[in-house]
Order: C-alpha cells, then sequence, then structure tokens
C-alpha cells in the first residue's frame, strides 16, 4: 500500500498545477496503474497534502447535574 501512497504523492502536484486537458491524461494513467475508480482517483489527486482536522465546538450546558437551571 505504501507504493500506491508514494505514487499519489509524486503524482499530486503535477496533476494539481496542470490544465484540464493535462489532467484528463495524468488521471487516465494513474487509473490505469493503480486501478483506483476514477472518481476516488480524482478526490486523492486534487485533495490537500495533510488530511483536514474537524474540531468540535461545544456548546456550554445550561443545566446543571440536577437539572436547575444556571
Amino acid at each position: 500500500m505504501s507504493t500506491r501512497t508514494e505514487l499519489v504523492a509524486a503524482i499530486r502536484e503535477r496533476y494539481q498545477r496542470s490544465i484540464k486537458a493535462d489532467r484528463t491524461s495524468i488521471l487516465d494513467e494513474f487509473v490505469a496503474v493503480t486501478g483506483y475508480d476514477r472518481k476516488h482517483a480524482i478526490r486523492l489527486l486534487s485533495s490537500a497534502d495533510e488530511p483536514r482536522v474537524f474540531r468540535v465546538h461545544r456548546v456550554p450546558r445550561r443545566y446543571d447535574a440536577e437539572g436547575a437551571k444556571r
């Protein structure tokens, strides 16, 4: 699996810098080599290098443990 990961990292920058006509040929080659579905390959190649971090913003409690309103 690390070989595919290395291939994604190598092709991602070239894919993101190219125009649409070139992207099509890059994507065709990538799909043929890896065996990924086309849509999955598009998502991999067009995404950022680092995964996004989602933070949960919690609302402070309105009631305490006994159920009385603060």
